[in-house]
């Protein structure tokens, strides 16, 4: 406890030390935070060492030195750190005023970070473990400690201050700087595996562009109107809307159909070729989301044979995606520094992360509805018609209709799942595809959505407002990334940097 003499503490530290011993994987052994004398503090290590080793045989013990330690009680006690399994050099300032603790950041604590761990390494020489355990807020922090004699680096205050991708970045950079000067590995060959996947993306693409020509035009296919039993002019005659709003459901399933295409395309020739993970992730959970929506025609009763047909083709493209898959880390130079343009990116990251997660949301909600009520309010209003006069004048209408909509949510899922996947993990400086890939996969999703209303004339606010919400969300997010992704991919921050300076 907090004021406690060496004698209090060592009956304490015994009873943490035999209760934690199960469940531990090692221990911090701190004795040095109490401003004890240096003789008393040592003597207490070393008892504390023997009853660890006695309590918990086995488990690494490493000696926590809290800021600041003087330079001169680190060389004391350079022989007692040497009897630990090693050293960790804190981030916690005490404040003597208070005996607080307090959270260190920024460049003075890294500073003494930095002076404490060479000094250690000059002491203690090669074969004891250092962790820096303080004044990590950017990749270039870690790499500067592990420089100076670190084994390991641990986030505290830099989770605040830079955000919880920073575990991630930190060993993006460590890995390039470890594989910089190694050679590249040779990319396989468009058929051995990446290559089925652009082919996807193109198939996916020829249809949607297809179901784009097929719903803006004559609407219904020859089996549509065998299903229904009556003809596209019978239906017109009845109501003249039902037309248009099975338009509107297919031309926004066609763009949301060219996005993905678009997503695959570039994620297999940028992401899968290089070996990215994320990339592999992004794509697989993508296409598993979409072929398994097929199946939702078994809640509204209405097989497609075309849809089937797409599926048919498609699919054994995935499976030879998966041959031979190999991961490798990235070859671009990751971002170093918290500056103002990748602080910037992260407000665009965000939009679109939320915009991801609002798609999934929102196919995940169409596609419910598709094989339950199959139409929220605001359709029957533009229908002017109720779900029983619907049934009452052809019970196969709401079985089509709700084919649609399920086939559209569950692409929409699909879309959602490779934008959430792409913002989450594949935002890194200078990725120049990326960017292009956010905003040519998402235009034909969102002028289909847009523009397909404007043309039926179903304008109705509080329907549309999800999409004026996402679109406005793309829009901010593309503007926000685009210095960090494109910018410097192009070597123009630099320059500007280099005039400025």
């Amino acid at each position: 406890m907090p004021g406690s003499s060496p004698r209090e503490a060592l009956p304490e530290q015994q009873e943490l030390l035999s209760k934690l011993a199960p469940y531990a994987a090692g221990f911090y052994i701190d004795g040095l935070a109490e401003g004890w004398p240096t003789e008393e503090a040592i003597a207490y290590l070393c008892e504390v060492r023997q009853l660890a080793l006695a309590a918990a045989p086995g488990k690494p013990l490493l000696l926590y030195l809290p800021q600041p330690t003087p330079v001169g009680m680190l060389r004391e006690l350079t022989d007692t750190a040497a009897s630990f399994s090693g050293v960790v050099v804190g981030e916690a300032l005490r404040e003597p005023s208070t005996r607080r603790e307090r959270v260190g950041g920024g460049a003075e604590a890294l500073g003494a970070q930095l002076s404490q761990v060479r000094l250690l390494r000059e002491s203690l020489g090669e074969r004891s473990t250092i962790v820096a355990a303080g004044g990590v807020h950017q990749p270039q922090d870690a790499l500067e400690l592990l420089a100076a004699g670190a084994n390991s680096v641990q986030l505290h205050s830099g989770l605040v201050y830079a955000g919880p991708g920073l575990p991630k970045r930190i060993n993006e950079a460590i890995i390039h700087d470890r594989i910089k000067q190694t050679t590249e590995p040779k990319p396989p060959s468009f058929w051995a595996n990446w290559g089925w996947m652009s082919l996807l993306g193109i198939g996916m693409i020829i249809g949607g562009v297809l179901a784009w020509l097929i719903a803006s035009t004559s609407v219904l296919l020859p089996y549509d109107e065998t299903f229904l039993g009556v003809s596209r002019s019978v239906i017109n005659h009845f109501n003249g809307h039902i037309i248009h709003f099975m338009s509107h459901d297919r031309i926004t399933l066609a763009g949301t159909m060219i996005s993905i295409g678009i997503f695959y395309y570039q994620l297999a020739g940028h992401g899968l070729r290089s070996g990215l993970h994320w990339a592999r992730t992004a794509v697989m959970t993508s296409c598993a989301v979409g072929f398994s929506s097929f199946f939702l025609y078994l809640g509204y009763g209405y097989f497609d044979p075309l849809h089937a047909g797409a599926a048919a083709v498609l699919l054994p493209m995935l499976l030879l995606t998966l041959r031979g898959l190999k991961d490798h880390p990235s070859r671009k130079k990751p971002g170093m520094l918290n500056d103002a343009v990748w602080r910037r990116a992260q407000w665009g990251q965000c939009c679109f992360v939320v915009l991801g997660f609002g798609l999934a949301i929102g196919g995940l909600t169409i596609s419910f509805v598709g094989i339950t009520t199959v139409f929220v309010p605001t359709d029957l209003a533009y229908l002017g018609l109720t779900v029983q006069q619907l049934a009452a004048w052809n019970d196969h209408i709401i079985p089509l209709i709700a084919h649609d909509r399920a086939g559209f949510g569950g692409a929409l899922f699909s879309l959602a799942v490779a934008i959430t996947a792409s913002a989450l993990w594949g935002i890194n400086q200078g990725e120049s595809w990326l960017w292009w890939t956010f905003l040519w996969g998402g235009l034909p999703g969102f002028a289909a959505g847009l523009l397909v209303h404007v043309h039926i004339g179903y304008l109705d606010f509080i329907h549309l407002l999800p999409v004026y919400i996402a679109a406005l969300l793309y829009v901010v997010g593309l503007y926000l990334m685009y210095p960090f992704l494109v910018g410097r991919a192009s070597g123009r921050e630099t320059s500007i940097s280099r005039l400025l300076t």
